[in-house]
């Protein structure tokens, strides 16, 4: 295992975490390929691309006036696989809407490949539900 590999994929899922709690979407989205697909315990289908989950990002908002009002991460794991690595964690997220605010607490995987360009770049997230057992 490549000290440097889990430090790098860190730092990229560090930068992806920090940019969805500060509510900076472009930053957010960036971290990940066009093509990253996207499955979600909220949702009843597979996102296929990026730009599905940004347009129903845009739906939430303007349905539900959703917004991130703050995230932390713990428990972080990275398993590198040669130019893949899962970083896996726990992820406790503030969020907002017309009908208040809440608390979601959920495990999260986020897979990443080396690009051509050496960065590490998100491929696949996946979201489940934690529960308090």
């Amino acid at each position: 295992m490549s000290t440097t590999t889990v430090q790098e994929v860190r730092a990229a899922a560090d930068a992806l975490v920090v940019a969805f709690a500060e509510g900076r979407l472009d930053d957010y989205f960036g971290a990940f390929a066009p093509d990253a697909t996207f499955v979600f315990h909220t949702t009843a289908e597979r996102l296929g691309s990026t730009a599905q989950y940004r347009a129903l990002w845009q739906e939430w908002v303007d349905q539900d006036g959703f917004r991130i009002v703050g995230c932390t991460s713990s428990a972080p794991l990275v398993q590198p696989f040669g130019d893949t690595a899962v970083f896996s964690h726990d992820v406790e997220t503030r969020v907002a809407t017309h009908a208040g605010e809440e608390t979601v607490r959920e495990r999260e995987t986020i897979v990443f490949a080396r690009a051509a360009d050496g960065r590490w770049t998100a491929v696949h997230e996946h979201l489940s539900a934690r529960t308090t057992a």
